[in-house]
C-alpha cells in the first residue's frame, strides 16, 4: 500500500465531502430565502445530482487519458471555486447554475476517490481501505449535514458559503502530495463503460440505495415525534459502522461471506420499518440500525467486488452510478407508492426488493486477468 498517498487520499476526501455536505440542505433554503417555491428549490439538488450522474458516465473515459490525482484535483476545485457565486444573487437561474458546476466536480470527486483506492491499495487489503474511505466519505455527511443548517442561522448565508467553497479548494493541497497514477497501455484499449461482469454487484447496490434513498426522505413523515431524528442519527452510524466492519472482515473470510449477511440485514432492518410506520415507532430504532449496518457492508463490499471483476475506472463509475441513482430513485419511487399505498406497504415492498437480491449477491464470477 502506498500508506503516505492513501493517507493523503483520505484527509482530501473529507475537505471534499465537507464542501458537499454543508450546502446540500443549505442552497434550497436559499432558494427559498430568496423566494422561491419549495420545487424551484428542490430543483437545485435534483440538477447538482443530475450533472453529477452525467459527469460520473463519462468517468471511465477521462481516466484513461489523465492522471487520477489530476482528476480528483479538479473534482475538489469545481466543488469549492464556485460556491461563493452563491452569494452574488438567490435568483434561480445563478443558483441552477452554480449547483450544475458542483455537480461536475462532484462527479469527478466521487469515481476518482474510489478508483485511487483500487489504484494505491493491493486488493488483499482493499476491503479494509475502502472501510476507512468509506469513514473519510460518511463522517463529513454525518457532521456537516446539520452543521450546515444551523450555521446559517448563526452566522447567515454568506459566511457560509465563502467556508463551504473554502474547504475543498484548501483540500485540493493534500492531492499535490499524493503519488502519480500512470495511465495504464492495457487501459487505453477499448474497455466497456459499463462491464457486463458488474451487472449482478450493481443491481444489489442499486436495491439497497433505493431503500436508503426512500428511508432518509420519509422517515420523519413515516415515524411521529423524537423518533424519527433518532432513527436518522442511528442510521447515519450504524452505515459507517457497517462499512468500516465489512472491509475488516471481508479481507479475512472473503467478501462474498459477507455480502450475503449484509443484504439480509438490510431488507430486514427496511422490514421493520414497515411494521414501526403501521405504529409500533420504538421499532424504527431497530430498524435503523440493522439497515443501516447492512447497507453500509453492501456498500463496502460490492465496491471492492466490482474492483476485481473490472479496471478501477469502469468499477468506480458502476458503483457510483448505482448510489447516487438508487438515492434519487427511492426518494422519487417512495413518494409515488406513499401516495397509492401508504408507508407501512411501501416500505415492505423495499424491503422485499432487497431481499430478492439475495441470489444475486451469491454470484460469482471469475476475476479479471
Amino acid at each position: 500500500m502506498q500508506l503516505r498517498s492513501f493517507r493523503l487520499l483520505l484527509v482530501a476526501t473529507v475537505g471534499g465531502f465537507a464542501g458537499y455536505g454543508l450546502l446540500l440542505p443549505v442552497v434550497p433554503l436559499w432558494a427559498v430565502a430568496g423566494g422561491a417555491g419549495e420545487v424551484a428549490a428542490g430543483a437545485t439538488n435534483a440538477v447538482f445530482m443530475l450533472v453529477t450522474v452525467l459527469t460520473q458516465l463519462g468517468m471511465p473515459w477521462l481516466l484513461k487519458r489523465i492522471d487520477h490525482r489530476l482528476a480528483f484535483g479538479l473534482g475538489t476545485v469545481l466543488i469549492g471555486l464556485p460556491t461563493p457565486l452563491f452569494v452574488l444573487s438567490s435568483d434561480l437561474w445563478l443558483l441552477l447554475g452554480v449547483s450544475g458546476l458542483r455537480g461536475v466536480g462532484f462527479g469527478l470527486l466521487t469515481v476518482t476517490g474510489g478508483a485511487l483506492v483500487a489504484e494505491l491499495v493491493p486488493a488483499r487489503q482493499r476491503g479494509r481501505a475502502a472501510g476507512l474511505y468509506g469513514l473519510s466519505v460518511g463522517l463529513p455527511n454525518v457532521l456537516f449535514l446539520p452543521a450546515g443548517v444551523w450555521l446559517a442561522q448563526q452566522i447567515g448565508f454568506a459566511p457560509l458559503f465563502w467556508i463551504a467553497g473554502a474547504l475543498p479548494v484548501v483540500a485540493t493541497a493534500a492531492v499535490l502530495g499524493m503519488s502519480r497514477v500512470p495511465v495504464r497501455p492495457t487501459e487505453r484499449s477499448g474497455t466497456p463503460a459499463f462491464p457486463v461482469a458488474l451487472l449482478p454487484l450493481w443491481t444489489v447496490m442499486t436495491a439497497a440505495a433505493v431503500a436508503a434513498g426512500g428511508l432518509v426522505a420519509f422517515l420523519p413523515l413515516a415515524v411521529a415525534g423524537s423518533m424519527a431524528p433518532a432513527a436518522l442519527m442511528a442510521f447515519g452510524a450504524a452505515t459507517m459502522l457497517g462499512r468500516w466492519t465489512a472491509g475488516q472482515l471481508g479481507d479475512r473470510l472473503g467478501q462474498h461471506r459477507v455480502l450475503v449477511p449484509a443484504v439480509v440485514l438490510t431488507g430486514l432492518g427496511t422490514g421493520l420499518f414497515a411494521v414501526a410506520a403501521g405504529g409500533v415507532h420504538p421499532l424504527a430504532l431497530l430498524g435503523a440500525v440493522a439497515s443501516g449496518i447492512g447497507f453500509g457492508a453492501v456498500q463496502n463490499i460490492t465496491l471492492v467486488v466490482m474492483f476485481e471483476r473490472a479496471e478501477s475506472g469502469p468499477a468506480s463509475t458502476a458503483w457510483n452510478i448505482a448510489y447516487d441513482a438508487g438515492n434519487g430513485l427511492g426518494s422519487m419511487g417512495f413518494g409515488i407508492l406513499i401516495t397509492l399505498s401508504g408507508y407501512p406497504t411501501t416500505f415492505a415492498i423495499a424491503a422485499t426488493l432487497v431481499t430478492l437480491c439475495v441470489p444475486l449477491a451469491t454470484n460469482r464470477h471469475p476475476r479479471r486477468d
